[in-house]
């Protein structure tokens, strides 16, 4: 009888510690994914008083010395596609690395502050697609391709597919024409 109370108190025990543990281990496992949402209150990408002819000017210069694309981000601090588009391009190594290797980035703000309409005028209203909304320009800064950043969501994100052949798809590389020879 003896050894059945103690099996008992010992069983009760261990009852009794797993039941403090689990609520540890939820603790840990419930801590927020880094895929969390931005914090709009400090998210601060986008310069409302920036010159930005003078930015893509700069942009161009960079872009023809290391032969590169450049990649306008036009889109403002109130956006929260916005800024999430940023979170996720610098939180996945891949993206973050095909964009340092092939483009130089220059954030193009539109906000009440500054709608840059004279960039909305050169490069044929890219507003119209929403926001985040991207622009490839040459090194010469001759538009090549805008791109509505809604074909490349998932859910309340991006697709890291989408957004990795849009990237790949507009490298000065990919637009290499001794590439192409086969077509000939």
């Amino acid at each position: 009888m003896k050894n059945l109370f103690l099996i008992l108190f010992v069983l009760g025990i261990l009852q009794t510690n797993a039941q403090q543990t689990t609520p540890l281990i939820k603790l840990v496992t419930s801590q927020p994914a880094a895929s969390a949402e931005p914090d709009m209150k400090t998210f601060n990408l986008y310069n409302p008083y920036e010159n930005v002819d003078s930015a893509i000017k700069a942009a161009e210069k960079i872009a023809a010395k290391e032969g590169k694309h450049i990649f306008l981000q036009m889109g403002g601090n109130w956006c929260i596609w916005c800024a999430r588009f940023n979170a996720f391009t610098k939180s996945d190594k891949k993206i973050d690395s095909i964009i340092k290797a092939s483009y130089v980035v220059v954030h193009v703000n539109y906000s009440k502050e500054n709608k840059n309409k004279s960039i909305q005028e050169k490069y044929e209203y890219p507003a119209r697609f929403g926001f985040p909304v991207f622009v490839i320009l040459d090194a010469k800064g001759k538009r090549l391709h805008t791109q509505n950043s809604s074909y490349l969501e998932k859910d309340k994100n991006y697709s890291k597919e989408k957004v990795f052949e849009f990237f790949e798809s507009w490298t000065p590389d990919a637009l290499n024409a001794k590439k192409y020879d086969w077509l000939n």
